[in-house]
């Protein structure tokens, strides 16, 4: 029934993207797997695991667009959540390997057996087991973000100064990570993984599995989020971006919506950063970069801010952007983003999807006039 109502509430873009995510979470295995090698149909396995890599940042890209596009809330510390979410699932595949490691040592990873570590730390226990992993995946990065949040809205930090403070917070968790003795590979961070639930990670049915499960959760993570937007507590949301002041004046407690928001927007981000590392074999602080995050706002700024549809558009449109530049002009790739940026703030505020949806109201025919009934004793 709950299923039912979101998606009787939601427009033709969203039921389009949706079924364009259904397609290809079916059309990219049958490419990957089943067409012949020397198809033109044929999909290589890296296509597979960078096209599941741009899922997860649309994804993230959702989850920020929910904060910043319907609340008013400009983060820049979402690549925090993203990593804290990655990392979880690391250390659960970190576990998986065993005594398959260089130091064969059945408990401890092999960066620790290097480090001389003698006992696993108490932040590494349960994580052998994927229902703890999965739940860390959600708890760490909602706890940080419900304690974030509770001190700063109730505060009334907010602007400029919010975004610095979030940006600040995921610089000082890159640099926390960094340091060997902190647990977590340091440097280099958690890397070689073998297989998840036994099955090996390298093989083509692992990455086409991971890209439709990645495909799936875009599609879940996009009705929770249209959900909250299309309720009554979405329309406080979007009176809190617009009038913060007014709607406190009225009585409503701002902290609370903000909290709630930000708190399932940092769960979508660390479920993103779960899915992405499988993917890509590896994750290390250069993922809280607070650069990165930035570059999230670039992604839901290009697609179109409070669209939800536009935000993940735009992350899988600038990632791919990306990799074409960095693999002809790499050199010119950051001058290229922040002139797109540059760009779509004067001349595209609402983003490629708002263009989209311009031009087709422009091009809908106009609707019919509907006579007007004679009234007695009314003016001419």
């Amino acid at each position: 029934m709950i299923a039912a109502r979101i998606l009787a509430k939601l427009d033709g873009y969203g039921v389009a993207f949706i079924l364009c995510l259904i397609a290809a979470a079916i059309a990219v295995p049958v490419l990957a797997l089943a067409a012949p090698r020397d198809s033109p149909f044929a999909m290589p396995p890296y296509v597979v695991a960078l096209l599941g890599k741009y899922l997860c940042y649309a994804i993230l890209a959702l989850a920020l667009d929910l904060v910043w596009g319907y609340c008013g809330i400009l983060s820049l510390g979402h690549g925090a959540f993203f990593a804290l979410g990655g990392y979880a699932m690391g250390m659960y595949l970190m576990r998986q390997i065993g005594a398959r490691g260089v130091y064969a040592n059945p408990i401890l990873p092999d960066f620790m057996v290097f480090l001389n570590w003698r006992q696993l730390p108490v932040a590494w226990w349960g994580f052998n087991y994927f229902p703890y992993a999965a739940a860390m995946v959600m708890l760490v990065p909602g706890a940080l973000a419900f304690a974030f949040g509770w001190f700063a809205f109730r505060s009334r930090v907010n602007g400029v100064y919010l975004s610095i403070i979030t940006q600040a917070m995921t610089y000082a968790l890159k640099l926390a990570f960094f340091r060997n003795d902190f647990g977590f590979g340091g440097n280099n961070g958690l890397t070689d993984f073998k297989d998840i639930f036994g099955i090996p990670l390298q093989t083509d049915a692992t990455r086409a599995a991971l890209f439709s499960l990645s495909a799936i959760f875009l599609i879940i993570a996009f009705l929770v989020a249209r959900a909250i937007v299309a309720s009554k507590y979405g329309k406080a949301l979007i009176a809190v971006r617009d009038a913060e002041s007014r709607i406190r004046f009225l009585g409503y407690r701002v902290e609370n919506y903000k909290l709630f928001v930000f708190v399932v927007s940092a769960v979508m981000a660390g479920i993103a950063g779960a899915l992405f590392v499988p993917q890509v074999g590896i994750i290390n602080p250069s993922e809280f970069d607070p650069a990165n995050s930035i570059e999230a706002v670039i992604w839901v700024a290009v697609g179109g801010r409070g669209t939800l549809v536009g935000a993940a558009i735009g992350a899988v449109l600038v990632n791919f952007a990306k990799t074409y530049f960095t693999g002809v002009l790499p050199e010119y790739w950051l001058f290229a983003l922040g002139a797109l940026f540059v760009l779509t703030t004067l001349f595209l505020p609402k983003g490629i999807f708002g263009l989209l949806t311009r031009r087709s109201e422009k091009t809908a025919p106009p609707a019919a006039l509907e006579p007007v009934a004679h009234q007695p004793g009314g003016a001419r």
